[in-house]
């Protein structure tokens, strides 16, 4: 499935329902007077957020909504029907916003919360209520009012506990296919990732927190180098951000300076993301190969005070140890779910 996170959308409320202008016309009913009803009200448009989705692929397609305008007004005092509110399935982590100024109208957030985005206008009045002493015969009633109309930006920011960041190739995706039943695409080269995964991990009984593989960053992803920046959005909603760098023989560069790379394009994106918790796990632990790699980002993991791992997702080395520490924090942190979803 198409991944999109980022979408814009014209939205149409319904109009009201005009005001009927009706006569009481029955036999042996001298002089019946007005019975025209009212307009029914134009339908609302109502943004529902539900986990049932996971993109706003969807709505990328079909960019326009217009809703069902009121029923006009009908004779004998009969009001005309509302129209059927429309409401537009949402990711949860969907932000609305004003398209032309991008100010942030509502932030989705939870499981069945609801944003009126616009409203239906209201049914004009029927002649009935113009009738009075001086007007016995009012014939005009009022037309419905029209509804309201926006542009609007969607956008999309995943709901995460943690989030794995790193260098394309630094075993994200791999890692989260071992812990979870999510099953990201896993290549030796470069961006296999092409869109965020997530993952529900359990670490304990009726434990369990929401884990997210972001797309491989790389120098530069703060101006749109790679793809790093069209996901960066994605790491602002988590509790904990967990850095994996590969400690193996094969990796290029050094392991210091990869993990210091992605510390720069953070800051540089957001420097609120670091003051998020923190921790680094070095990744591929069994294929270290003479270990010179690892002694050097355990050294500097220990100098800057950063929580250290060393895991191997093959063989399954440190992952209970890590997993078990992630959920803790999470746990500090006040997220996290009781039960597994």
């Amino acid at each position: 499935m198409q991944f999109i996170d980022e979408v814009k959308v014209y939205i149409k409320a319904g109009n009201g329902g005009k005001g009927c202008v009706s006569f009481r016309r029955e036999k042996y009913v001298p002089k019946g007077g007005p019975d025209g009803g009212d307009g029914g009200r134009g339908a609302h448009i109502i943004f529902r957020s539900t986990r049932k989705v996971n993109t706003l692929l969807d709505i990328k397609y079909q960019q326009q909504y217009r809703a069902k305008n009121g029923q006009g007004g009908m004779g004998k005092n009969m009001h005309g029907r509302n129209g059927k509110d429309l409401v537009i399935p949402v990711p949860r982590g969907t932000l609305i916003k004003d398209q032309g100024s991008g100010e942030v109208l509502f932030d989705l957030t939870a499981e069945g919360q609801e944003f009126l985005a616009v409203k239906g206008g209201r049914g004009g009045l029927g002649n009935s209520h113009f009738k009075s002493a001086t007007r016995q015969t009012p014939k005009f009633a009022q037309p419905g009012e029209p509804g309201e109309e926006k542009d609007l930006m969607l956008e999309l920011k995943l709901l995460a506990d943690v989030g794995l960041i790193g260098l394309p190739n630094a075993g994200k995706s791999t890692l989260i296919s071992v812990i979870s039943s999510a099953r990201p695409r896993i290549a030796d080269y470069p961006f296999t990732t092409l869109v965020p995964n997530l993952g529900v991990v359990k670490y304990k009984d009726f434990k369990s927190f929401v884990i997210a593989d972001i797309p491989g960053l790389i120098e530069g992803a703060h101006k749109g180098a790679g793809l790093g920046f069209q996901f960066l959005r994605h790491v602002e909603r988590t509790s904990i951000l967990l850095h994996l760098v590969d400690v193996s023989e094969m990796a290029e560069g050094d392991t210091a300076d990869n993990f210091e790379k992605i510390i720069g394009e953070l800051e540089l994106y957001s420097p609120e993301l670091l003051n998020k918790p923190q921790a680094v796990a070095g990744t591929k632990l069994d294929i270290k190969g003479d270990s010179k790699r690892l002694d050097r980002l355990v050294l500097y993991c220990k100098d800057k005070k950063y929580d250290f791992f060393p895991i191997s997702a093959v063989t399954g080395e440190g992952i209970k140890k890590l997993m078990n520490y992630l959920g803790k924090k999470v746990e500090k942190c006040g997220k996290g779910s009781s039960e597994p979803r």
